[in-house]
């Protein structure tokens, strides 16, 4: 095995034991005993768990965003953006599972900081753009995409987030339910939202 294969090789067994057991419960002597090699191996090629930890962790997050501000940038109609969105990361959850996995571990979205946190919001700067062109067409404020960019995009990623475990119902079925309350939620949007108060 050459040296690039010993460390791809390393690098997808430590991708499957973090997404099974987490960073904190993996060792590296359970990397080198699943790639059958010694120890000295890992360390000689990443430094240690965390060198290694960091490679899968920045490739996911490559692959990830690629596919969410891909499906953004092709542009179209905003209900269709939100549909393709929803759907590229359902579909990169169904194939990338373990990947997914070892992202919403670290930081999951509804947590401030951490790696998922960071590539949601990268994804919500995209978004608010979009939505910024919107609102200035319908006379809105747009002051409010930011915000509205946060919320569209934790609405998918929660979604995403649950998915992950339950896959029912089915990816077209969960894009269809998160569309229809994004999109309907935005078609009847008031200008100047108030709160309601709810008894004495």
């Amino acid at each position: 095995m050459t040296a690039g294969q010993r460390r791809e090789q390393l690098v997808a067994v430590a991708r499957t034991l973090f997404a099974e057991k987490g960073f904190d419960s993996t060792s590296v002597e359970e990397i080198a005993q699943r790639a059958k090699v010694s120890r000295p191996v890992v360390y000689e090629h990443f430094g240690g768990k965390e060198g290694i930890y960091a490679v899968v962790v920045d490739r996911e997050v490559q692959l990830l965003e690629g596919v969410l501000i891909g499906s953004i940038r092709v542009g179209g109609h905003p209900r269709t953006i939100v549909e393709r969105t929803t759907l590229a990361l359902l579909d990169y959850i169904e194939e990338h599972t373990d990947g997914f996995r070892i992202l919403v571990r670290d930081s999951p979205v509804a947590q401030a900081t951490g790696t998922f946190s960071s590539l949601i919001g990268d994804v919500a700067t995209h978004v608010e753009h979009l939505l910024a062109a919107q609102f200035k067409a319908r006379g809105f404020d747009t002051k409010a995409a930011p915000l509205y960019a946060q919320m569209l995009v934790g609405l998918i990623a929660l979604t995403g987030q649950w998915w992950l475990d339950n896959r029912t119902p089915g990816k077209q079925d969960v894009a269809a339910h998160v569309v229809n309350l994004a999109w309907h939620g935005l078609e009847g949007l008031r200008r100047e939202p108030r709160i309601h108060a709810t008894g004495d």
